[in-house]
């Protein structure tokens, strides 16, 4: 029976999501899709800004983001419980955080923001142009999970074998939960509360970063003892998993 609990554990956040997530994002992105000609660049002005996220279709959209990339986080998080804790699971266990990744890296460099490219009015280089500094945050974090799951997915199927390759995924988890210290939404009603979470979430994941370096680099991690760093890594993974699929404004 022990065998089974992680699967069970993936079918039941499987479940609580579909409770938990909103429907759909569309309804902000058919804000901003049926924008007249008229409006084109409006997004940029910081009051039309303030209303969009302000507003019910803008929480919405945002809660939407954070809960679907929180489901994918939980699920590699208990992975890598179940790897940590030494469960015998299949081989494609390892495989789920890359996958996630893959997910979410694409996801966020395209429906991060509603107003910024692809999907927006904002144009490519209006959107990287550094003019809003959350947008920039939003589509590292995208950038982000795209390389990570790249150099897990080779160190998981057996393709890199060299320490160095555990390094995208630690620098990059660093520096993304460094900037989660600073990731505001400024024209948000409710910003401090939204700093606060973040802050947390932040925490979180520094702590998991380093918990992955000691994992990689530092410790003798034996595939049949339970090993703490491990377990440390995984933990963190999984409480910012929760923590993003119960986000609210």
């Amino acid at each position: 029976m022990k065998q089974w609990v992680p699967a069970l554990l993936l079918l039941g956040v499987i479940a609580v999501s579909c409770v938990v997530l909103p429907t759909s994002p569309a309804q902000g992105q058919s804000h901003s899709g049926h924008q007249s000609s008229g409006d084109i660049g409006q997004d940029a002005d910081p009051t039309h800004e303030a209303q969009w996220e302000s507003s019910a279709q803008g929480t919405a959209y945002s809660e939407f983001n954070h809960r679907f990339v929180g489901l994918f986080v939980l699920l590699f998080g208990l992975g890598e419980l179940g790897h940590a804790l030494r469960y015998q699971l299949p081989f494609w266990i390892r495989l789920v955080l890359p996958i996630a990744l893959a997910v979410i890296g694409p996801y966020l460099l395209i429906w991060s923001d509603h107003e910024a490219w692809p999907i927006g009015s904002l144009t490519f280089l209006q959107t990287f142009s550094g003019q809003d500094p959350e947008i920039i945050q939003h589509k590292f974090y995208g950038v982000f999970g795209s390389i990570a799951a790249a150099s897990e997915m080779l160190r998981r199927i057996g393709w890199a074998w060299h320490p160095a390759w555990a390094a995208p995924l630690f620098i990059l988890g660093l520096g993304g939960s460094l900037l989660l210290f600073i990731h505001s939404h400024e024209h948000h009603s409710g910003n401090h509360m939204i700093e606060l979470h973040h802050a947390l979430l932040g925490s979180f994941g520094v702590g998991a970063a380093v918990s992955n370096a000691m994992v990689s680099w530092a410790s003798n991690a034996s595939k049949q003892t339970v090993n703490r760093w491990e377990v440390a890594w995984a933990g963190f993974v999984t409480i910012m998993g929760v923590q993003l699929l119960v986000y609210t404004e």
